[in-house]
């Protein structure tokens, strides 16, 4: 007894002696950058970096625009040298899944290397969606969104570099899997690395409340022994729970108790609410396979020749993992928004194919689990959310012209490699990213500027999306620019016409909108699949000649909704977001990016 009240004293010291978690976590981040920092346009040693990074990609559209940005970045040295980068897509025909891209991705990297790859060390970032929910990274994608930090600018692939910077070192061969639109934060020991070096799967696991674990994987750890926690754990999974109600985290026990951790402990990257000292549960991020893991995947994946369903990297192959993994799940399909008739049996072969299989559990109590795949999440974190401003050390103004606005602790700003006039005003809450906005520009809180030349003296209101693309149409530049509420959902759809009324644009009812444009109720006002009507494929943004009369246009439609005054759009050709991607011109998008970067390095050189 006189032990173990020692070894609780000792651990009780050790702790407090400690830096605090808030504090320890953000200068392990600083780190991790200053490093990566370091590694930019430098050829790097064997072993000191990813032999692989590989990004997916949803088509040829895509693989293209990924490969027209990475070779830029190369060329420009915002990337570390010595590595093969990649774009890997997938096959035309049905949607496959992040867990079908995975499939894929190791069929591409056997024809590219052959038997060299059972020695490299793969990073593969899933990048394939459309981003339906943050539209401004729709044409260019996920991966390279931009983030207010670094000169010059990080995008998504730079902090994600940067953040497994210490991985490749301490890691078998095998292929570390991750997603395009999270960051992961953690903190451990000096002495201290996450080694992926155990057969089977390893996956990174961090502490969270309840609420979050509805919506992310969940896992049962089996039992541990030591009294205290630590930040970094090595444990084994005994079963791993995809999304699972309340209910079913504590039947299965996946609950740990309260008195552990306090409230900043939690994965706080997502939003919520939580208490001291309240029930936690360890949720998923990344995952490494090892070599042996992955070919086994591969055999299985050329076996079955064609993927015709959606398959879950994350649902679909960790949930046949663990001593406690059982079939059931096969056919549990609440979460899944098309069920194809070959999923449960494309589902029952992998579990019968992965079970036995050992899930390690990396234990990082000391991280945190940010996601930022949607309007809301993006305007949060870039303009309100002091946690992670500090750990990662975001800027409101990061590489643009634009007059010094005052730090505070409360919601900013943001304005990302933009060009703005000393006349402008930017309301709190909104992000100005890759823009020029001309004299009196006044912009309304909590709105998105992506990719535009804004004019206009006219005010945009609040809550407004507005992102422009170049378009390539007959072999001519074009361009049109999406506008409506950074609250829309682009995503909800409606099987008929009569049905459009369901849906919502800028809080207004679509159809009342139609009216507003002078706007006829046909089929031809949808493009793509007509049982599947939604804001994403309705023709309503305007092709125009030059980038300024594109976003000048699209705002005087947004306006008109806004103050149920008439603009007629039947003068002009319109597309749907979905034809726009169609029509992408990323040369010259990637140019106008260019051009901005390129007057704020002069600006900035003279000043």
């Amino acid at each position: 007894m006189r032990a173990l009240l020692r070894g609780l004293w000792e651990g009780w010291a050790m702790a407090a002696a400690r830096d605090p978690p808030e504090v320890s976590l953000r200068e392990a981040t600083q780190r991790k950058l200053r490093r990566f920092s370091e590694l930019r346009g430098k050829v790097v040693a064997p072993g000191e970096f990813w032999d692989i990074v590989a990004i997916t990609a949803a088509d040829e559209k895509q693989e293209l625009a990924y490969n027209q940005q990475l070779s830029e970045k190369l060329k420009r040295k915002e990337l570390p040298l010595g590595v093969q980068y990649h774009v890997f897509v997938d096959p035309a025909g049905a949607k496959i899944g992040n867990g079908g891209s995975t499939l894929c991705a190791l069929q591409c990297l056997e024809k590219l290397c052959g038997d060299k790859w059972n020695s490299f060390t793969i990073l593969l970032i899933h990048s394939g969606g459309y981003s339906q929910r943050l539209p401004n990274a729709s044409a260019l994608g996920k991966i390279f969104t931009a983030l207010p930090l670094g000169n010059p600018i990080y995008q998504m692939l730079e902090l994600k570099l940067a953040m497994y910077i210490d991985f490749p070192s301490h890691m078998n061969p095998g292929i570390l899997v991750t997603c395009a639109d999270d960051i992961e934060l953690y903190s451990i020991g000096e002495f201290e690395f996450i080694r992926f070096d155990k057969p089977g799967f390893t996956a990174l696991a961090h502490p969270s409340s309840l609420t979050i674990g509805t919506t992310h994987g969940v896992f049962v750890l089996e039992p541990f022994d030591d009294l205290k926690h630590r930040d970094l754990e090595y444990r084994s999974c005994h079963r791993f729970l995809h999304k699972p109600s309340i209910e079913k985290m504590y039947q299965f026990n996946a609950v740990c108790r309260s008195g552990h951790f306090c409230q900043q402990d939690f994965a706080g990257g997502d939003i919520a609410d939580l208490k001291l000292d309240s029930d936690y549960v360890y949720t998923d991020s990344l995952f490494y396979m090892d070599h042996k893991s992955a070919k086994m995947l591969l055999a299985f994946y050329e076996k079955i020749g064609t993927l015709n369903c959606e398959i879950d990297a994350y649902g679909d192959f960790l949930q046949a993992l663990g001593p406690g993994a059982t079939v059931e799940y096969t056919r549990n399909t609440s979460n899944v928004i098309k069920e194809e008739s070959e999923l449960v049996e494309m589902r029952q072969r992998i579990f019968h194919l992965l079970k036995g299989t050992s899930l390690n559990v990396v234990v990082l109590n000391n991280s945190k689990f940010y996601h930022i795949g949607t309007t809301e999440e993006y305007l949060f974190y870039f303009t309100s959310d002091n946690s992670l401003k500090s750990e990662l050390g975001l800027q409101s103004i990061t590489f643009s012209i634009f007059p010094d606005t005052p730090e505070c602790s409360g919601k900013t700003s943001c304005i990302i490699q933009s060009i703005l006039d000393s006349t402008c005003s930017v309301a709190p809450g909104s992000v100005v990213e890759y823009s020029r906005l001309g004299p009196d520009v006044s912009v309304g809180e909590n709105c998105i500027i992506s990719g535009s030349h804004i004019i206009t003296k006219a005010p945009l209101p609040a809550y407004s999306f507005v992102c422009s693309l170049s378009l390539k149409m007959n072999r001519c530049l074009k361009y049109s620019t999406m506008a409506f509420g950074v609250q829309d959902n682009l995503k909800k759809s409606v099987k008929t016409l009569s049905d459009i009324k369901l849906l919502q644009f800028f809080g207004v009812c679509f159809l009342s909108c139609l009216d507003v444009w002078n706007l006829k109720v046909t089929e031809e006002l949808f493009s793509g699949n007509k049982t599947c009507l939604s804001l994403w494929t309705a023709r309503i943004f305007p092709v125009c000649s030059s980038l300024s009369d594109s976003v000048t246009t699209s705002l005087r439609m947004l306006n008109a909704v806004k103050n149920k005054s008439a603009f007629n759009l039947n003068s002009y050709r319109l597309l749907s977001i979905e034809e726009m991607l169609i029509y992408k011109d990323v040369e010259d998008m990637i140019t106008y990016r260019e051009q901005i970067f390129l007057e704020v390095s002069l600006k900035s050189n003279l000043i």
